[in-house]
């Protein structure tokens, strides 16, 4: 017999478009299209949990996301499975986000592309066993990092030598963790997140202007619509730490994200609902396996999850530098915090490991003066 889940998916069944079909109705990638992602618990577990809260609206959603989504096939997705660490069997899932800046209609999944794209953003999205706490955890795209078969060089480099299987690897051989989903939203798709949810209220910790769209960010709250909130998640020549700071205003949008659809004027406006699932898919790419009832069901579990319950952090460091032929600027990776990153991640305690980021007090991180 059917559980109610399943015939409730039964009635979401659609003819999903191939990424060929996909790619041919595409407007070309110009080089002011910049993919970035952005995660299962802040834009994925969010829009999770939408099509959930939206109940008898699935089927409608469905014929949506279907139609919008652009399906990335496995085999093209990630490495070998020789290559790649054990599934976890503790319930606990890992969700790549990954973006890059398109100069051109290159590849984005496959090995050996030959694209010249570089992913700008990564993040990786933890979300517990328990289905209490989900984790977003910020990559610097400039770390520098052991690429399989290439040696150390940026993390950001693995996808133009070797598409996502080369990103997705070079992460779980890091980390020691197997990313079960991959993701990638552009920044057209995060305008029009912010806009179908009304506009967002960002705490903005550090006041800047963006120079070349002439807006001004105040510190405090800021009511962002679709247009800002990309000025505000872009900048980072306005601030003497760059790029640290612009991931630090990522995950500021993300929790203002989060907060606003979760928010009760969201939760009960399920046509709200909608427009952030239209929205949302229109420019979203996703791996076979994480079709529409893979997502319902991840989104069902995921129903009593909280704003505060999902936390954010960026991968430990340890300062800036250059690499060895003094040709690049880059992150230093904090090598000594990695093993206890590692053990929190195979042993599902990674939101408390946030937490001891957060307070200085985590393995090989030096607490904050």
């Amino acid at each position: 017999m059917n559980s109610p889940i399943d015939e409730l998916l039964s009635t979401a069944e659609t003819d999903v478009p191939t990424r060929a079909e996909r790619k041919a109705a595409k407007k070309p990638w110009t080089r002011t299209r910049k993919i970035v992602v952005w995660s299962t618990s802040s834009i994925l577990a969010i829009l999770l949990i939408g099509i959930a809260i939206a109940g008898s609206y699935v089927a409608s959603l469905a014929d949506t996301y279907n139609s919008n989504v652009t399906v990335l096939p496995s085999a093209e997705t990630f490495p070998k499975e020789e290559a790649r660490p054990p599934q976890a069997t503790d319930g606990s899932r890992n969700i790549l986000l990954l973006g890059s800046d398109s100069r051109g209609d290159a590849t984005i999944a496959g090995e050996d592309t030959g694209s010249n794209q570089r992913s700008d953003v990564l993040m990786l999205v933890n979300i517990a066993a328990n289905r209490k706490d989900v984790t977003v955890m910020s990559i610097m795209r400039d770390l520098w990092v052991p690429i399989p078969g290439h040696g150390n060089a940026k993390i950001n480099a693995a996808l133009a030598w070797g598409g996502t299987p080369l990103v997705v690897e070079t992460v779980e051989s890091l980390l020691g963790v197997r990313i079960d989903n991959l993701a990638i939203i552009d920044f057209e798709g995060f305008r029009g997140m912010t806009d179908a949810l009304g506009g967002v209220d960002v705490n903005v910790e550090t006041g800047f202007t963006r120079k070349d769209e002439n807006m001004t960010f105040p510190q405090g709250i800021n009511h962002l619509d679709g247009v800002h909130a990309l000025g505000f998640v872009r900048e980072r020549y306005a601030f003497p730490t760059g790029d640290f700071q612009r991931v630090r205003n990522q995950q500021l949008y993300l929790q203002a994200l989060g907060s606003a659809l979760l928010s009760k004027d969201t939760l009960t406006d399920p046509t709200k609902i909608s427009n952030f699932v239209t929205e949302t898919s229109k420019f979203l790419s996703v791996d076979s396996g994480f079709d529409f009832p893979t997502m319902v069901e991840l989104g069902l579990s995921l129903r009593d999850l909280r704003a505060e319950n999902i936390h954010y952090f960026t991968m430990p460091t340890a300062g800036t530098g250059w690499s060895p032929d003094h040709k690049q600027s880059i992150v230093n990776l904090n090598s000594a915090a990695i093993p206890a990153l590692r053990e929190a991640i195979a042993h599902d305690t990674v939101a408390d490991y946030a937490a001891k980021v957060a307070a200085g007090t985590a393995p090989g991180i030096a607490p904050a003066k």
